[in-house]
């Protein structure tokens, strides 16, 4: 099958439209057209081969469609069905099998690997040229995407399914940070630095959760303001004040119960972990490109803190994403409100927003779609 999708061929190179060639899908495959893909942090850093994907490549992996066709041993989904693509996993390791899918012992070639699991590629340019793909069980940017039974999540028709996608990754990661990691409860104290998407998803989710003081930490005033309409009950531009020093004054010199790190950086990670209060937890959800090191004070740590790398918000996506859906419905957890839409051919705009902040959740619609 042909279609088009945006291929990267060289690191920090940009994103080209081409024709591109599928394999039809292999007994556990489901092949998608895609209505609409987020853009993701991932996507850029991989772009950029902090992480090593192999180039040339179709990335992506924040998509939702249609299901166009299933492989012969697909019982979860049909041909019809509303999907948002997530990340994959083995289901065969223990983390899998306890449910703990973000933490596969095969996470990383099961999703940056640039092939399936026996190293084949379904994807080929119009020259026959070798394209990594099925980048997390998906590569969606591009008209159609083939997943696995494993990594598709049925979803109701009667939501907008272009901008559903971004569940799969980026908000997912930000409100599952919150109410399946940190598990606040109501009346808790937390600080999250950077909202961009992922942090904004973490605000939304801590007020849905009934934390009643919720500190946005960034160096954007209209991320900021855009946080305090979203449930954040304080903000700090952390370019003007110590962020550290003005948590404390927030919470009587206490510090915060709970902190997320969102930004990668490890400056931004250490005022984290100091913003804590006694017995206080940090998670850590930032992307930092690989054998970054963060130095943090021993003592402090002494004192019954706990920092935790959290890997897309400990969601099993089956679970976690309708019931995101369900509170967005409700008014409860507006998303909608970080996306702005681009057609499939504008992506390195698109990117080039996104990178500088300008958009906050980028998603590309398929020219079909449109």
């Amino acid at each position: 099958m042909q279609f088009n999708a945006a291929v990267v061929r060289a690191k920090g190179g940009p994103f080209k439209i081409e024709c591109v060639q599928v394999e039809p899908p292999r007994d556990d495959e489901v092949l998608v057209k895609i209505a609409g893909v987020g853009v993701c942090h991932t996507d850029i850093v991989v772009r950029d081969q902090y992480f090593p994907t192999p180039l040339p490549a179709i990335l992506g992996h924040e998509g939702a469609g249609v299901v166009v066709q299933v492989g012969a041993k697909v019982k979860k989904v049909a041909a019809g069905d509303h999907v948002v693509l997530s990340f994959a996993s083995c289901g065969t390791c223990t983390n899998c099998i306890s449910g703990q899918y973000g933490y596969c012992v095969n996470l990383y070639g099961c999703n940056f690997s640039g092939g399936r699991s026996d190293g084949t590629s379904p994807c080929c340019d119009a020259h026959g040229q070798r394209l990594s793909s099925v980048f997390f069980s998906q590569s969606s940017f591009g008209e159609y995407a083939l997943a696995t039974e494993r990594n598709v999540v049925k979803i109701e028709k009667d939501v907008p399914l272009e901008i559903m996608g971004p569940l799969g990754c980026g908000i997912q990661t930000g409100a599952g940070a919150v109410i399946n990691a940190l598990k606040p409860g109501a009346g808790s104290s937390i600080a999250v630095f950077g909202v961009g998407s992922v942090g904004l998803a973490a605000v939304m989710a801590a007020k849905a959760v009934g934390c009643t003081t919720i500190i946005a930490v960034d160096l954007n005033d209209t991320r900021l303001a855009l946080a305090k309409e979203l449930g954040a009950s304080h903000v700090v531009n952390g370019g003007r004040e110590d962020a550290v020093a003005a948590i404390q004054a927030l919470t009587a010199g206490e510090g915060v119960q709970y902190s997320l790190e969102c930004t990668g950086l490890p400056k931004v990670a250490r005022q984290a972990v100091d913003s804590l209060r006694l017995t206080g937890i940090c998670g850590i959800i930032g992307v930092a490109p690989l054998g970054t090191e963060v130095a943090l004070d021993m003592n402090g740590l002494l004192f019954g803190r706990t920092v935790r790398g959290i890997i897309e918000g400990d969601s099993v996506p089956d679970i976690f994403i309708p019931q995101l859906i369900a509170l967005w419905r409700q008014g409860r957890f507006p998303f909608d409100r970080l996306i702005r839409k681009f057609p499939l051919s504008a992506i390195d705009e698109a990117v080039h927003l996104s990178e500088t902040g300008e958009v906050l959740k980028a998603v590309l619609v398929p020219e079909h779609v449109a």
